[in-house]
């Protein structure tokens, strides 16, 4: 089942291949205060259908990129390695969508996994 979201203003756009099983909240610095349940995807599983508002935030290691729409300012989604080993892995790009901008889906029925961010880095 493709899923769509978008950010308040629709300047980001984008479609998902699949409902996610769950969700994460990670309490590090940066993802407490932005406030995203985060989806997992391999970049070929998302596709944007409008992104040109799109802004983006970089900190200290420049590992992550954390992006944003500039007219509305959501949180609109991440472009990181793959940390599932604790480490990056960098031949395994992903896109990280915010799941609070699916449309038309409640994503409070996906269970959702906490990541002690704060305390791992």
């Amino acid at each position: 089942m493709i899923i769509k979201g978008s950010c308040h203003c629709k300047a980001t756009q984008f479609e998902a291949a699949y409902v996610p099983e769950t969700v994460t909240r990670c309490t590090c610095s940066i993802c407490s205060k932005r406030g995203g349940l985060w989806a997992y995807y391999k970049p070929a599983d998302v596709r944007f259908i409008s992104d040109d508002a799109k802004e983006t935030y970089q900190w200290s290691s420049k590992i992550c990129k954390l992006n944003f729409c500039r007219v509305c300012g959501c949180s609109t989604y991440n472009e990181t390695p793959d940390f599932s080993t604790g480490e990056p892995n960098f031949d395994n790009p992903q896109i990280v969508l915010n799941a609070r901008l699916f449309d038309d889906f409640d994503v409070g029925g996906i269970p959702v996994f906490e990541i002690d961010g704060k305390n791992l880095w």
